[in-house]
């Protein structure tokens, strides 16, 4: 039971909250009320959860002795001696093999983007997590391709502020990640956890974290002001809402959703600097309750405007 339960740990289901961003371009493509395009990205999600658990678990065996180090991270099953690392090796190459056929059924374009999220996240946990600045590009490129692997499984398309975007909120969510590591630990334990957090000076990761969240707000609010209406013959909201659509071209309808966007990259600001809580963003999103909140109201908004407003 208790190798059972440590396997379940080492799979980090929590960590699958990320792998929501998948459906971010069925929401911004109008794509939400399509029944097959709906199905297919819950099958990605599926694929990249599974795909995600293989690396956490390769992941935590090339990390072994650096968690060991770590005041959290020691208790992960494998590095406090609960799963061993051939049984984690095994179950990570079972998930991908189990993954990438899978992919391949749903969409040509999702095998590749799930083939070229593994193959990145391998090279990062063998060696691009140990050079300085590689590192959290790389952690957003992950988050990136996440989206789009959604996006491109429906075969959908969005306007280059979306992709902007989405690449600026990353980059903030890795630096604020990287911040919070340092913060966290003292600078011989941030040493012999993670390499780089030596070559990071609190300064440097001050500035990329402002100007990070300066350009996630900033382009989400450009995306907001430039998304075109999405004309439906019909919407979800038709169960709920008979009366016309009240949509007017002239009025940039999404852009009633920038003061939540804004008010969540201050919030989680707030979080990094003074609840010191900003290295596990899937742990933050779930408890801390005014960011929650946040998230829930952006969402509903989007959807309200997008195909409600703008049907």
């Amino acid at each position: 039971m208790k190798l059972l339960w440590g396997i379940i740990r080492a799979l980090r289901p929590r960590q699958w909250i990320k792998n929501f961003a998948l459906f971010a371009g069925l929401i911004f493509s109008g794509k939400l009320d399509s029944i097959s395009a709906f199905l297919i990205v819950c099958g990605a999600f599926i694929i990249f959860s599974g795909v995600a658990s293989a690396i956490y678990l390769l992941n935590d065996v090339f990390d072994i002795d650096r968690d060991k180090q770590h005041p959290f991270k020691s208790l992960r099953p494998i590095a406090a001696g609960i799963v061993s690392p051939k049984l984690a090796v095994g179950l990570a190459f079972l998930l991908i093999l189990a993954a990438l056929p899978l992919a391949y059924i749903l969409s040509p374009a999702l095998f590749y983007a799930t083939l070229a999220y593994l193959v990145l996240q391998i090279f990062y946990s063998a060696y691009l997590k140990s050079v300085i600045l590689l590192d959290v590009m790389v952690i957003a490129a992950g988050f990136v391709l996440r989206v789009y692997a959604g996006i491109w499984a429906i075969d959908a398309h969005l306007n280059v502020w979306f992709l902007l975007t989405i690449i600026t909120f990353s980059l903030f969510l890795a630096i604020g990640k990287r911040r919070s590591e340092l913060t966290l630990l003292t600078n011989q334990a941030a040493g012999k956890h993670r390499e780089t957090l030596l070559h990071y000076p609190e300064n440097l990761l001050d500035i990329l974290t402002a100007m990070f969240a300066n350009s996630t707000w900033l382009t989400y609010a450009l995306f907001a002001f430039q998304q075109p209406p999405i004309l439906l013959r019909s919407t979800i909201l038709d169960l709920f809402f008979r009366t016309p659509s009240p949509y007017d071209p002239g009025v940039k309808y999404l852009m009633a959703t920038v003061p939540v966007a804004i008010y969540g990259v201050m919030r989680y600001l707030y979080i990094i600097y003074e609840k010191r809580e900003g290295e596990s963003p899937e742990k933050v999103i779930l408890t801390d309750l005014p960011l929650l909140i946040s998230a829930v109201l952006w969402l509903t908004m989007v959807i309200f405007i997008v195909y409600y407003l703008g049907g």
